[in-house]
């Protein structure tokens, strides 16, 4: 299993993330867009390119994603990097869905337990350090990505057995058309009668003058 994503010079993590706040987005996220506009170029700092990729920022040719954009906006700083840490750092997340709320003793023996490292491994005090500047960034009280599956189609039971709910679903084609599709639920009162004609009667009158009619 891979490593969460992480730098080993994690000061760097907060600092370069307020200049990108403060500077225009890229059309590419490079090393020299880090270097000339940010002001980060040195060696230590390069590695928060591929951190940055990991995280969800950018696109693997450095292209800034929508989560960089989001970022970017005072407003919704701190709920997309919650979201950026739910991506980057899922297997933590996976573990414990509030490691963020972890003092830093446990946060440390949770990612022990993930990555399966000495305590005293570089790697862990690595993943350890730029969880911590994350998530000073972070809000997760306003994480658009709580619920793992809030990306899923939801769709909302009937308010009641014996209303017709009209289920609608969209089906996208080739050539961008859209076919809709309703059902039905149907709820029938049947007479108390031992008589098997009278229940043939009264599915055929429900055939011929009701269901054929949605056939046509």
């Amino acid at each position: 299993m891979a490593l969460p994503p992480y730098m080993n010079s994690t000061g760097l993590i907060s600092k370069i993330f307020a200049k990108i706040q403060e500077a225009k987005v890229p059309d590419r996220y490079t090393q020299d867009f880090q270097s000339t506009v940010l002001g980060y170029g040195s060696g230590s700092a390069k590695p928060f390119i591929p951190f940055l990729k990991r995280m969800g920022f950018l696109e693997s040719d450095g292209r800034p994603t929508d989560l960089y954009r989001r970022f970017r906006n005072a407003d919704s700083s701190g709920a997309a990097m919650a979201d950026a840490m739910k991506h980057g750092f899922a297997e933590i997340f996976k573990r414990n869905e509030y490691a963020y709320e972890l003092t830093p003793d446990k946060l440390k023996n949770l990612i022990v337990e993930v990555t399966g490292k000495e305590k005293s491994d570089s790697s862990v005090k690595g993943i350890t350090g730029s969880f911590t500047a994350c998530n000073s960034l972070a809000d997760f009280d306003s994480s658009q990505t709580s619920d793992p599956d809030s990306h899923s189609e939801h769709r909302e039971e009937p308010a009641s057995m014996g209303s017709p709910q009209a289920l609608v679903e969209y089906r996208r084609t080739g050539n961008a058309r859209k076919a809709l599709g309703l059902s039905y639920t149907i709820n029938l009162n049947l007479p108390e009668t031992d008589n098997i004609d009278v229940f043939n009667a009264i599915f055929k009158s429900l055939r011929e003058n009701l269901l054929d009619a949605f056939d046509e």
